[in-house]
């Protein structure tokens, strides 16, 4: 069974039991957390709500935060003598799916 859940803007398919990096949430590690799902579905049947589906929730677990790799900007313009170059480096939290109630 898997299900689709929204957070941090983004939709992300997920099964019990896989672990999953998503935009950073203000909770601290070992915190439960409990989402709503857009969509559950199985190998025969789907069921899409409208904005959720009614009854179904995703348990999930805070295990870390943390902060992803980091990423160059580098703006250049040739011939002007001209260089930019910057970094930035995303937050994250880790999450552990726990259960899919339906």
């Amino acid at each position: 069974m898997y299900a689709v859940i929204k957070t941090g803007g983004k939709q992300y398919k997920v099964c019990e039991g896989e672990s999953l990096r998503v935009e950073k949430i203000a909770a601290d590690a070992g915190t439960a957390l409990t989402f709503a799902a857009l969509m559950i579905g199985d190998e025969q049947s789907i069921k899409i709500g409208t904005p959720t589906v009614d009854g179904v929730t995703v348990n999930v677990t805070v295990e870390s935060h943390g902060r992803g790799q980091k990423v160059k900007i580098i703006k250049f313009r040739r011939r002007k003598h001209s260089r930019k170059q910057m970094g930035h480096r995303q937050d994250y939290t880790q999450l552990k799916i726990t259960a899919i109630t339906a």
